[in-house]
């Protein structure tokens, strides 16, 4: 699960349970995926509501809600978090009718009122020989005519369809006609806005862009009830839409916490083979890979030979060791498209290196080779190695694969991946720092990333835009940046006197821990989300 990811959140001087110091501390803490879901007790008339009990105590038909996600499910997961919600919070049955491609989180496969519909994909690839409206008008007609018949015929009736938005063509017309017919009502959860995402690559002037603005806009209007992700897309709702919008921030599950020792090194372990031993790949991290026994830096080296060990930590007996010359990793998650520029990334990796090695004294004259194995050896420098792990799947990927492979760096590497849906939590919770280059096509909605980020009390930094300051808090729990230099700047503050001189880093670790404990999805959910669906279901039931 990819991301996807409010309003902060003041700190909370009493920690969330699962933010305990005992955690922080490396125990390992209470995995269950059901406490997020047990939010605080819903009214005595909600639960008669959503159980199927009437007054007197007598049964009646169990509500049912359908999710509708134009994409990718297992990249959805505000979607998921939804249908998790809908069953476990509401007791309500949930049918999910999405594409497929990615597997959704274990708890939304294994939960019984869930019920998934995966729309037959249809290989449209001959339509990029004809025109490129012509060929939009024709997607979008396939896409409708399938999703109509999923939602109208493929799926018992719901009281509420909940639909993603964007995309909004054919979504939106598809949902609209399938309520009339099926007489339900529907809810547009507004991630974001369909037109500015477009206007991406045909720019905002281009009549195709006017066309789907008008598109979005008159159907938008026609829902029974509208979600968003902030105030400030909330407050272009209501003036230039005329739409009124309830704010569901994004908040973390409870799964997404602080990784204990035990976790980490079980993720590291089953990771080795990708970071040590990638192919065609020689840098920092997969030369002379050697560790210290213990905590100590001192400690008597051996080569990694042993299933124990791994780049980042060691295992003797019972007891686990994170060590002390291990590199720093860094998270960033990104789906590879234009609004989110990855190179200013690379361009900061890149000044990252040339400005640790000034601050060194190192000159051209340097070998890397005897850099990489006095690291291996032991040695420990004022600035670490930099290990950037990028997940997430999309259209840029293979170019920027490509500019990384061109980089000749001593202190940092790239690796990217696709990770299960459990383990993405798992790797957020055992990162030291989380970089978010999401800039928002609109100007109106928040990286989901940050928000799992700091459910695993992981900093972040992140690029700053106009509503970036709803989530995070400067100093806090982040840093923003504008560019590669000041990224860079940022990196070599962090980490100077990585692991256990670091100061700032730990500042805003504790920022990041306070902003999880302040408010979990569960809870958002029952306060803003639950109202307006329970207003729409007794409505349909009365």
């Amino acid at each position: 699960m990819e991301p996807p990811t409010g309003e902060r959140l003041a700190a909370r001087t009493l920690p969330h349970p699962h933010l305990t110091p005992s955690t922080v501390a490396g125990r390992r803490p209470y995995r269950s995926l059901s406490p997020w879901l047990q939010a605080s007790p819903l009214s005595l008339t909600s639960r008669r509501r959503f159980r199927g009990l009437h007054s007197d105590g007598s049964m009646e038909k169990r509500g049912r809600v359908a999710v509708v996600v134009l994409g990718d499910i297992g990249r959805s997961p505000r979607m998921q978090y939804h249908a998790l919600s809908l069953a476990q919070q509401a007791h309500l049955e949930v049918d999910i009718v999405a594409n497929g491609g990615s597997d959704p989180h274990m708890a939304v496969k294994e939960n019984q009122s869930i019920h998934l519909h995966i729309m037959t994909s249809v290989n449209l690839q001959g339509l990029s020989k004809i025109s490129s409206p012509l060929a939009l008008l024709l997607k979008a007609a396939v896409h409708f005519i399938i999703l109509v018949w999923f939602l109208c015929l493929k799926i018992p009736r719901p009281d509420v369809f909940v639909v993603q938005n964007p995309p909004s063509v054919p979504t939106l017309a598809a949902v609209k006609l399938s309520s009339w017919l099926r007489r339900s009502t529907f809810i547009i959860d507004w991630h974001n806005f369909g037109y500015t995402l477009l206007g991406l690559s045909h720019g905002r002037g281009h009549i195709i862009v006017k066309i789907y603005h008008w598109f979005e806009k008159y159907f938008g209007r026609m829902a029974d009830g509208s979600l968003c992700v902030t105030k400030a897309m909330q407050h272009e709702l209501a003036q230039n839409w005329g739409i009124k919008a309830t704010v569901l921030y994004d908040e973390p599950p409870e799964f997404f916490h602080p990784a204990s020792l035990e976790e980490k090194h079980e993720l590291f372990s089953r990771l080795e083979n990708n970071i040590c031993h990638p192919n065609g790949i020689r840098d920092c991290v997969t030369t002379g890979n050697i560790s210290q026994r213990g905590p100590e830096s001192g400690a008597a080296i051996h080569w990694l030979d042993q299933s124990s060990d791994t780049l980042f930590s060691t295992q003797i007996g019972n007891e686990i060791f994170l060590k002390a010359s291990r590199p720093a990793l860094v998270v960033s998650s990104t789906s590879w498209t234009p609004d989110e520029d990855f190179g200013i990334l690379l361009e900061a990796a890149v000044m990252y290196d040339r400005r640790v090695a000034a601050a060194l004294n190192e000159d051209d004259s340097v070998e890397e080779e005897k850099i990489w194995t006095d690291i291996s050896n032991g040695k420990q420098y004022l600035y670490p190695r930099l290990l950037f792990i990028i997940t997430g799947k999309g259209p840029e990927r293979r170019k920027y694969e490509e500019q990384i492979k061109k980089l000749n760096l001593r202190r940092v590497a790239f690796r990217t991946m696709w990770l299960l849906a459990e383990d993405y939590p798992l790797l957020l919770g055992s990162a030291d720092l989380g970089v978010s280059l999401h800039t928002s096509s609109s100007g109106l909605d928040l990286p989901m990333k940050v928000v799992d980020m700091f459910g695993c009390g992981l900093p972040v930094c992140a690029v700053s835009f106009s509503c970036i300051t709803e989530l995070v808090e400067v100093e806090k729990n982040g840093l923003l940046f504008s560019t590669s230099s000041e990224l860079a700047d940022e990196f070599m503050m962090l980490f100077k006197g990585f692991p256990e001189r670091c100061d700032t880093l730990n500042s805003l670790r504790d920022g990041a821990l306070a902003t999880a404990s302040s408010a979990r999805w569960s809870t958002e959910w029952e306060t803003h989300a639950l109202p307006l669906i329970s207003e729409l279901i007794s409505g349909k039931q009365r």
